[in-house]
């Protein structure tokens, strides 16, 4: 230790051996910063990058010795023989680059340390080559002691320090690299030198071709150039990493900002960085919050921040806010490298919005939108629970049905606002009159019940009474006017089981509706029979098309003036095998209500066309149309593809509306008539006089001719304000220009009254009754075709 203490204090110049440990320094740090770098680097170009941390580190390690060789100062002419000296320098910077690349091996275990090894043995090689060169005029011996410690210095000194290096997080662990790599370089040469003893002779020569002492300052100069230009580039990258890195969190941050869910990175539990968001939440700005502690705002119980327990599932918390109160909120925690530090990120979900939406859906999934009451599946299940309590006690439970009488029409002619308005003023003003034990539900439409614990009857009656009352009282004049029926089913009276109780309750509200509306019925066992006749005549008709048991008759339309007939009605009718003749007014309101008329429409519509074709005379067709029809989609289409189908001209096409079909939706029925029009098609009133707003639908729809109802020719005889109205209609269709046909003509008193008003046509008994149209052969096809029939039959 004394010789080298001796060595480098006696023999050496302060101020080049400083210039040598400032190159080193140099070069230590842009050695290792290059590493770094090329470590980021892909792997195309990684070689690159370490060639260059090698040509660094190795010009440094190179330029160190001899610098500190210039530094030593033997009393005695000395010089650099030149092949050697190159070769320290191809060694200095060939180990100094393996021994980079091994550092940064993937595959090599103790990559790091073992390239750090190598890197002290490159030293070592550059050091005694170098020593090789120096040419002296006397011997040099070596102490072996010393020579070994110096080959440990560099070997053990390097391997700590690319390690420590690469494993650094911030730049105190690069400097600690750095200055291993300093001293490995240092102490390796100045121990080494401390081995050496010169003895003078001077019999020993310089070769004339060995390098003096300024030219090598001179590559020495060149070799700390090199480091200098290299030490820039490493600076320039570490200036453009910092950028990169501040961009890049500027734009996370930025990112984060824009998440809608807070967002917080924390260590342990301090918050590192928060975002916008979760700033909001909290009620702070989202700067402040560096440096909190996150157990401010979220439960340890809630949270548990350590290495093994990161929630991989959506955890719901309560979020303490900095005014007070809290948010329920849900989390989900992942671990993340942040500042090359291991730190959790924190998604903060707030569940205000979806706790109300779960509210809404669970107050959806057991009321009714619109009205707030119960629906089906909630009144079904307190029926239910109901019935058990009855059955335990010994009580009796009655089932109110109520349904809103003509609700239809109020849609129809208010629109479905009104509608709406007027279900929930009959769910408020109905609930208004119910106990806590009792309970009110709309099950669909305008159809509402009520659950009614009771210990007689007649309670159910009194409810029904009170209801019909305060709905009949409660009147707004400017308001649709409310009417109900209800029907009562009473437990265990009637049925001791929900489906049939409430079956029970709606044929008892079945017979209140038939029986005058605007009142209440209690269930009777003969109702049961009256409903489930209902559902077989439904059921039957359904099928008495396909059967054959539907077949088309024909009344004649005649001019009053001359008697002449210029058309058919067709009208339907229906010959059940059981029940006979079915009535027309009882199957047609069915077929309407059951959809059955959509299919039964279109074959009397086809039927009746097809049969019209056939006949010599051009003669008119009227057929009926329902409302449900005239507002089926593509009604228009199937009227067109029947005239098509059957060969019938259109103008033959007389198709018949009531006023009531026009008022469901009038906008379609408009575009729906407007479009048959355009086929060539003619349109009728039906029914005129009968329904409603006649005029401003005369004005509103494309008619060709208007249909007095038969119930104010029946009375122009005996009646002045019937023949009043009739001679107003005929004045009304000579003032539009549209022909009248009187229907329900049956006494020649009637016909002469039509004719003295001028009326253009006429329907009824009179002029002939509706039959098969073969009876009209005559008409259809001309008399001889009739006689030649005639013939064949005889």
């Amino acid at each position: 230790m004394l010789k080298i203490v001796g060595c480098f204090t006696e023999a050496h110049d302060f101020w080049l051996v400083g210039l040598a440990a400032l190159t080193c320094a140099v070069s230590a740090i842009t050695c290792i910063e290059l590493l770094r770098h090329a470590r980021k680097a892909p792997l195309r170009i990684r070689a690159i990058w370490l060639a260059v941390a090698a040509m660094a580190g190795g010009s440094g390690i190179w330029a160190t010795h001899f610098i500190a060789m210039l530094a030593f100062e033997p009393n005695m002419p000395s010089a650099y023989e030149l092949g050697l000296t190159g070769l320290s320098l191809v060694y200095a910077i060939a180990l100094t680059g393996l021994g980079l690349a091994m550092a940064l091996s993937a595959v090599l275990p103790f990559g790091a340390a073992l390239g750090g090894v190598v890197l002290g043995v490159g030293i070592a090689a550059m050091h005694y080559t170098g020593m090789a060169a120096f040419e002296i005029a006397g011997h040099i011996e070596w102490d072996p002691v010393l020579v070994a410690v110096s080959l440990a210095c560099g070997a053990v000194l390097g391997g700590a320090a690319l390690p420590v290096a690469l494993s650094a997080k911030d730049w105190r662990g690069r400097m600690l690299g750095a200055v291993l790599l300093l001293v490995a370089i240092c102490s390796h040469h100045f121990v080494a030198m401390g081995a050496v003893t010169i003895v003078p002779d001077p019999a020993v020569s310089i070769s004339a071709s060995a390098i003096p002492a300024r030219w090598l300052a001179m590559g020495i100069a060149l070799a700390s150039l090199t480091i200098l230009a290299l030490a820039g580039a490493a600076l320039v990258l570490d200036i453009r990493d910092r950028r990169q890195l501040e961009l890049t969190r500027e734009r996370l941050h930025s990112l984060a900002n824009a998440a809608v869910e807070g967002l917080v990175v924390c260590r342990g539990d301090v918050i590192v960085s928060a975002n916008n968001s979760f700033g909001r939440l909290v009620g702070l700005d989202a700067g402040s919050l560096s440096g909190t502690a996150l157990s401010r705002f979220l439960p340890a119980s809630a949270l548990r921040i350590a290495p093994d327990d990161a929630i991989e599932q959506p955890v719901e918390a309560e979020l303490s806010c900095a005014e007070g109160g809290t948010i329920p909120v849900e989390l989900i925690v992942r671990p993340v490298t942040y500042g090359n530090k291991p730190h959790y990120a924190i998604a903060v979900r707030d569940l205000r919005a979806r706790r109300k939406a779960e509210g809404q859906i669970e107050f959806l999934a057991h009321h009714d939108a619109l009205t707030g009451l119960a629906n089906r599946a909630s009144f079904n299940q307190r029926l239910d629970q109901e019935l058990k309590l009855a059955q335990a006690t010994g009580g009796k439970l009655a089932v109110l049905c109520l349904d809103l009488d003509r609700f239809k029409e109020v849609n129809d002619l208010f629109g479905h606002a009104a509608g709406d308005a007027m279900l929930v003023t009959v769910a408020n003003t109905i609930s208004a009159l119910l106990g806590e034990s009792q309970l009110m539900a709309r099950l669909g439409g305008d159809e509402f019940a009520v659950i009614l614990p009771c210990s007689e009857a007649v309670a159910a009656g009194r409810l029904a009474e009170q209801i019909l009352d305060v709905l009949d009282n409660d009147q707004d004049g400017a308001a649709p006017v409310i009417a109900t029926s209800v029907g009562i089913a009473v437990y265990p009276d009637d049925a001791d089981e929900r489906a049939l109780l409430l079956s029970y309750a709606d044929t008892a509200l079945y017979r209140a509706k038939s029986e005058g509306r605007g009142t209440y019925r209690f269930f009777e066992p003969k109702m049961g029979v009256q409903v489930r006749e209902r559902r077989l005549l439904e059921h039957d008709m359904r099928h008495a098309v396909a059967r054959g048991e539907m077949h088309l008759v024909y009344q004649p339309q005649t001019d009053v003036k001359d008697g002449a007939v210029i058309g058919f009605e067709v009208l339907l009718r229906w010959q059940h095998p059981q029940r006979g003749a079915a009535s027309p007014a009882m199957f047609i309101p069915i077929a309407e209500e059951s959809g059955a008329i959509l299919q039964i429409g279109e074959w009397v519509l086809r039927e009746a066309c097809r049969e019209a074709a056939t006949w010599t005379n051009p003669l008119k067709i009227a057929v009926n149309v329902s409302g449900v029809q005239l507002h089926a989609p593509h009604f228009a289409q199937l009227v067109h593809e029947v005239l098509f189908q059957t060969g019938l001209k259109p103008e033959r096409l007389e198709i018949e509306i009531t006023e009531t079909a026009l008022i469901r939706d009038p906008g379609r029925a408009q575009s729906t008539l407007r479009q048959l029009k355009a086929l060539g098609v003619r349109i009728a009133m039906d029914d005129f006089g009968t329904g409603y707003s006649s005029l401003s639908n005369l004005r509103a729809y494309p008619f060709d001719k208007i249909k007095i109802d038969s119930s104010f020719i029946r009375a122009v005889d005996d009646n002045e304000q019937a023949a009043a109205i009739v001679r107003s209609v005929l004045g009304l269709g000579r003032g539009l220009g549209l022909p009248v046909l009187a229907e329900g003509v049956e006494t020649q008193a009637q016909l002469s009254f039509l004719a003295e008003e001028k009326c253009h046509a006429a329907q009824g008994y009179l002029m002939g009754r509706p039959a098969r149209i073969d009876a009209f052969t005559a008409l259809t096809h001309g008399a001889a075709a009739a006689a030649s029939e005639g013939a064949l039959v005889a």
